[in-house]
């Protein structure tokens, strides 16, 4: 773990005063947390990935128009999203949980780390990259069923790779997609879709009301590794300012929610919220 700065560490004394003072507390984890990890982002700069933007080959039309590049970006992205480890802070974030019942976990991330780290209880907000679901019947499927189908379906697909860039993407302008062919659902036969919400698809429901009646039962609200610059996220701030919540973040930057932060530790998230932890223990968090 690494150290905090003196003004880093103050604020994280503070983020533990505030932890100690309330009885349940939901943590809101973003890219952040996971990027310690190698898991690529979405919001860097410079990269190519067939000379579109993630955020183009993530979206209801981009899956519309042309599902077997998608289902290729997505199966590229897994494969990366498999190398990875959880981090410090996933490991931090799995110990608070375990030894306090109130302390929940919410994610916008899709890569699983949460729960490769040993937390089965964690609010998946925008899906899980390893699930793969049908569009027609909504079946869920083993992404590891459906990747033997594709790698059967797809033999001169199989052994492929493409370079990464340091923003998340890959170059593979050589490579023709036109052949590639995406499986169909084994109960319908409807389009497979990998379990994520695109950019422009709606959280589910019930996963943004289970997030919900957990902040409203809290007392606190932690941000961790979130620019909060989607909405999906954003929102809890905003419902937990009005509900009067403090609300405490580690993040490096800005955030969209500055403005609604009782204070802000600018860190890495594996050191700060390692820090944070470790100074808690179930005498700490009030009955």
């Amino acid at each position: 773990m690494g150290e905090t700065s003196s003004a880093a560490a103050d604020s994280v004394d503070r983020a533990r005063s505030l932890l100690r003072r309330a009885r349940r507390v939901v943590a809101l984890t973003g890219a952040g947390v996971s990027a310690e990890s190698g898991v690529p982002t979405f919001r860097g700069q410079g990269g190519l990935w067939r000379q579109y933007r993630a955020e183009d080959l993530a979206t209801p039309a981009a899956f519309a128009h042309d599902p077997r590049l998608v289902w290729e970006w997505y199966g590229w992205r897994r494969s990366v999203v498999s190398g990875c480890a959880p981090n410090a802070a996933h490991a931090a974030l799995a110990s608070a949980a375990a030894a306090h019942d109130d302390f929940r976990i919410v994610t916008q991330n899709v890569d699983g780390l949460h729960i490769r780290a040993g937390n089965a209880d964690v609010i998946e907000l925008h899906g899980n990259i390893a699930r793969v679901r049908c569009m027609a019947c909504g079946a869920p499927h083993s992404r590891a069923l459906v990747q033997r189908m594709l790698e059967a379906a797809n033999p001169a697909f199989a052994g492929l790779t493409a370079p990464a860039v340091p923003d998340g993407d890959a170059h593979v302008e050589d490579i023709d997609f036109g052949a590639f062919h995406v499986p169909a659902c084994t109960h319908c036969g409807g389009l497979l879709k990998p379990d994520v919400v695109f950019f422009g698809e709606s959280v589910p429901r019930t996963l943004v009301a289970d997030a919900a009646r957990s902040l409203e039962s809290a007392d606190a609200m932690l941000v961790l590794g979130s620019s909060l610059m989607v909405y999906s996220g954003y929102r809890f701030c905003e419902w937990a300012h009005r509900a009067g919540k403090p609300i405490a973040a580690i993040n490096m930057g800005r955030t969209r929610a500055d403005h609604l932060l009782a204070l802000k530790v600018e860190e890495p998230c594996a050191a700060a919220l390692g820090a944070l932890v470790e100074r808690l223990d179930d005498r700490e968090f009030a009955r």
